[in-house]
């Protein structure tokens, strides 16, 4: 297992990377919001070396307009991966679904993954469908156990002192050999 964080506006531009192997970075939320700290933050992860993802708080509305304008702010590079974070009780499953396929569609190089909590998972989810893999949110003081029978990529098991996970992967070049970067 590898270790990362993710971050939003609530962090600093400048976060402690050590002994962190990945980041996942909000962007932008519903069709309007956009992390004034996300391009500085992302300068952080790719100054540390981090495989960086990217995220979307999805709200209730037209997904593939808040799709398109996610994708407008983000100059990608290799390994990039894409993130809907699905805690807007408005969203439906069906949303959700038509979200992450629609993202794959846009940018079919790029790891397109779900991010929720357990209780999305087993209660408001009805088709599994998790793109190229599932961010699980479960704060049950056993890192890298998310009590989920599904597979998993990445579980965030903690937001003290602040969200921290740990990667299903071997190792940094694992997760940025799946993730379609170099393996360097």
């Amino acid at each position: 297992m590898i270790k990362g964080i993710d971050v939003s506006s609530y962090q600093s531009e400048k976060y402690d990377t050590e002994g962190m192997d990945f980041v996942f970075i909000k962007i932008t939320e519903g069709r309007s919001y956009t992390n004034p700290k996300w391009v500085a933050q992302r300068k952080t992860a790719r100054d540390a070396g981090l495989v960086t993802g990217f995220y979307h708080f999805g709200r209730a509305g037209n997904v593939t307009e808040q799709a398109d304008y996610f994708l407008s702010k983000i100059n990608l590079v290799a390994g990039d991966m894409l993130v809907l974070d699905w805690e807007d009780p408005g969203v439906s499953n069906a949303s959700k679904d038509k979200w992450i396929k629609y993202v794959q569609k846009k940018r079919p190089d790029h790891k397109v993954l779900l991010y929720c909590n357990t209780d999305f998972w087993l209660n408001r989810d009805t088709t599994s469908f998790a793109g190229d893999g599932l961010w699980i949110a479960h704060y049950n003081g056993k890192p890298g156990k998310p009590g989920i029978k599904h597979s998993w990529r990445f579980h965030q098991y903690t937001d003290k002192p602040v969200d921290t996970n740990l990667g299903h992967f071997e190792s940094r070049s694992s997760l940025r050999k799946w993730a379609g970067g170099s393996a360097g």
